[in-house]
């Protein structure tokens, strides 16, 4: 069980939009952060990323429960934590809360993680809560099922 895992999950879920300067403190000047949407690098852009992500959603929670190292010595590591995402925005599923499922690859170096990859179903999380294209992937899936 990693230490820099748990640490690290608690401080990223206590973030929010008033103390995103706390980035600096998780991840490396030259972070890559790569999710089924987006490729960020660098810590400035990951900054505006998660300005731009706080703006917009209400509610926005990360329950952490899968922590697992793949390789830890010295001050670098590599593990996966696996968690539940919550958030509301108002323009998705008429404001209802959103859960999503998903894993973080991470990897890091001297206290900070340079470079995170977020694993998960983007129709959950977004698509299929969009007015008109949802109920597109509602049929596709009833369809396919």
């Amino acid at each position: 069980m990693s230490d820099f895992l748990h640490a690290f999950a608690r401080r990223f879920a206590a973030l929010d939009k008033d103390n995103l300067a706390h980035l600096g403190e998780l991840y490396s000047l030259d972070a890559l952060f790569i999710d089924p949407l987006h490729e960020i690098r660098g810590l400035a852009a990951l900054q505006r990323y998660f300005a731009e992500l706080y703006a917009n959603v209400r509610d926005l929670h990360f329950e952490f429960h899968g922590f697992d190292t793949v390789r830890e010595g010295g001050n670098e590591g590599e593990g996966y934590l696996r968690w539940t995402l919550s958030y509301r925005h108002p323009r998705l599923a008429g404001g209802r809360l959103i859960r999503v499922a998903g894993c973080s690859h991470l990897l890091w170096n001297d206290g900070k993680v340079y470079r995170h990859h977020d694993y998960f179903d983007a129709g959950a999380l977004l698509y299929e809560h969009l007015p008109v294209f949802g109920r597109v992937i509602a049929w596709l899936k009833r369809r396919l099922a």
